[in-house]
C-alpha cells in the first residue's frame, strides 16, 4: 500500500464510493416512496408506517459505533463488501411478506448493515486523500446518495405502476449484488495517514482517551450539526413523497418526478459548497470559518427554508422549491464535518469518532419520522406535514447557532496535541498525525 497521494487511483475509489452511496440511499428511500401503496395495500395507519420507517434506525447508531471501532483495525475494503451483501439480502423479506413484524425486522436488520456505511466510506476515502484535498471527494461521493434518490424518484414509481410495489425490493437486491462484484474487481485499500510522518510518533500509539475526544467542544459541535442536518434528511426520506401526493395533490408519478427535481438541486449545490470551503481554506481562511461556521450558516439557511414551507398561502411549487433549497444546502456538513473531526482526532481513532458522529446523527432518523407522524395524524392534511417541516426548520436554526458558537477545529487540535505531549502520556506532540 502506497502512502503517497495518487490522484487517479484515489478518484477511482471515490467513484466506487459514489456508487456505494447511491445504492445506500436507494435502500433508504424506497419505503418512503412506497408510503402510499404500502399503507393502502397493507392497511397501515400513519403511525404504523412511521414505525416501519423509523425501525431502520433503531440499531443503526449501535451498529455504526461498533463498525467504526472495527474499521480502526480491519481493512475497509472487506467491511464495505460485507455491508453491501447484507443490504441485498435484507431486501428479500420486504418483497415477500405482508406482516408488520417482518417488515419492521427486515428494516431493523438493514439498518444494522447500513449503520457503519457512511463513516467507513469516509474513512476509506481519507486513506487515499491528504487533509487539504478531502472536502471535495467526500462531497462528491456523498452525492452518490443524491443520485440514488434521483434515480429512486424516477424509477420506483414506474416500477410500482408496472409490476407493483414489491418488485422494487427485488431490483434493489440485484443492484446491491452488482456493486459488490464491481468492488471486488476494482476496490483497493489506501494507506495515507496510516503510517507516521518522519519525526512523529507511531500512529498506533498516538491516542487520546475517548472521554477527552468526545467531550471536546468542536467534536460535540460537529455531532450537533450532523444531527440537525440528518433530521431534515430522515424527515424528507420518509414523508416528502407522501406530502407531495396527499398534502399537495400530485399523482404518484408526478410526485416521483418532483422528488427527483428536489434531489437534483442538491447535487451541484452540495459539491459547490464543499469546493468553496476548500478554496477558502487554500486562501488562508481558518478552518473554524471555512468549514465550521460556513456549515452552520448553511444549516440556518436550510432551517429558514423549512419554516417557510409552513408559513402563508404559498403555491405548491414554491413549497417544493423551499424544500429543495433546504435539502440543497444542509448536506454541506456531511463533507465538512468529517474533515473537522479528522483535524482533531488521531488517525488511529478516526474511524471510531466518525462512527460516533454518524450514529448520533442517526438518532434523528428514529425521532423525525415518528414526531412528524404525530403531527400528520393529529393535524391532518397538508398542515400536518408542514408542521413537521417547520419543527425541523426550528431545530436546524437552533443547532446552527449553537454550532457556530462552539466550533473551533484549530483550538481543539492544539488541545489534543498538548495532551499527546503531556508528561502523563510520555509522547511527543504530532500535529501531522492528528491531521492524518
Amino acid at each position: 500500500m502506497s502512502t503517497t497521494y495518487r490522484p487517479a487511483t484515489a478518484w477511482r475509489i471515490a467513484i466506487l464510493l459514489f456508487l456505494f452511496m447511491a445504492v445506500n440511499f436507494l435502500d433508504k428511500i424506497v419505503v418512503g416512496l412506497l408510503a402510499v401503496p404500502m399503507m393502502e395495500d397493507l392497511n397501515l395507519t400513519p403511525a404504523q408506517f412511521g414505525l416501519v420507517a423509523s425501525s431502520f434506525f433503531w440499531l443503526f447508531a449501535i451498529s455504526g459505533v461498533v463498525g467504526g471501532f472495527i474499521s480502526n483495525r480491519v481493512a475497509t475494503t472487506g467491511m464495505l463488501m460485507v455491508m453491501a451483501l447484507g443490504w441485498s439480502l435484507f431486501q428479500i423479506p420486504m418483497a415477500l411478506s405482508s406482516s408488520l413484524a417482518v417488515l419492521v425486522l427486515a428494516r431493523v436488520l438493514l439498518g444494522v448493515a447500513e449503520g457503519p456505511a457512511f463513516p467507513v466510506a469516509v474513512h476509506a476515502c481519507y486513506k487515499w486523500f491528504p487533509d487539504d484535498k478531502r472536502a471535495v471527494p467526500v462531497a462528491f461521493f456523498s452525492q452518490g446518495g443524491s443520485i440514488g434518490l434521483l434515480l429512486a424518484g424516477i424509477a420506483i414509481p414506474l416500477i410500482t405502476a408496472h409490476w407493483g410495489w414489491r418488485a422494487n425490493f427485488y431490483v434493489l437486491s440485484a443492484v446491491g449484488l452488482a456493486w459488490v462484484l464491481l468492488w471486488i474487481a476494482l476496490g483497493r485499500e489506501g494507506a495515507i495517514g496510516s503510517r507516521p510522518a518522519r519525526g512523529t510518533p507511531e500512529t498506533g500509539g498516538d491516542r487520546v482517551p475517548y472521554r477527552r475526544l468526545l467531550s471536546d467542544p468542536t467534536v460535540l459541535a460537529c455531532f450537533l450539526l450532523h444531527f440537525v442536518a440528518y433530521w431534515g434528511l430522515a424527515l424528507t426520506l420518509t414523508w416528502l413523497p407522501a406530502y407531495l401526493q396527499r398534502g399537495l395533490g400530485f399523482s404518484g408519478i408526478e410526485s416521483g418526478r418532483l422528488f427527483a427535481m428536489v434531489v437534483a438541486i442538491n447535487i451541484p449545490v452540495a459539491i459547490g459548497t464543499a469546493w468553496l470551503a476548500q478554496r477558502m481554506l487554500a486562501r488562508g481562511m481558518s478552518s473554524r470559518n471555512a468549514r465550521g461556521r460556513f456549515s452552520a450558516a448553511m444549516l440556518m439557511l436550510a432551517g429558514a427554508a423549512f419554516v417557510g414551507v409552513w408559513t402563508g398561502e404559498l403555491p405548491p411549487l414554491i413549497r417544493v422549491a423551499l424544500i429543495g433549497l433546504a435539502l440543497g444546502v444542509s448536506p454541506t456538513v456531511y463533507s465538512l464535518g468529517p474533515a473537522m473531526l479528522a483535524e482533531v482526532t488521531p488517525a488511529s481513532q478516526r474511524g471510531a469518532v466518525l462512527a460516533f458522529d454518524n450514529s448520533i446523527a442517526s438518532l434523528a432518523g428514529v425521532l423525525a419520522p415518528l414526531v412528524s407522524a404525530y403531527f400528520i395524524a393529529g393535524i391532518g392534511g397538508a398542515d400536518g406535514y408542514q408542521a413537521g417541516f417547520a419543527l425541523c426548520g426550528a431545530i436546524m436554526v437552533c443547532g446552527g447557532v449553537l454550532g457556530a458558537l462552539l466550533i473551533d477545529p484549530e483550538k481543539s487540535a492544539r488541545a489534543m496535541a498538548r495532551h499527546l505531549d503531556s508528561p502523563m502520556t510520555g509522547k511527543p506532540s504530532g500535529s501531522q498525525t492528528l491531521a492524518g
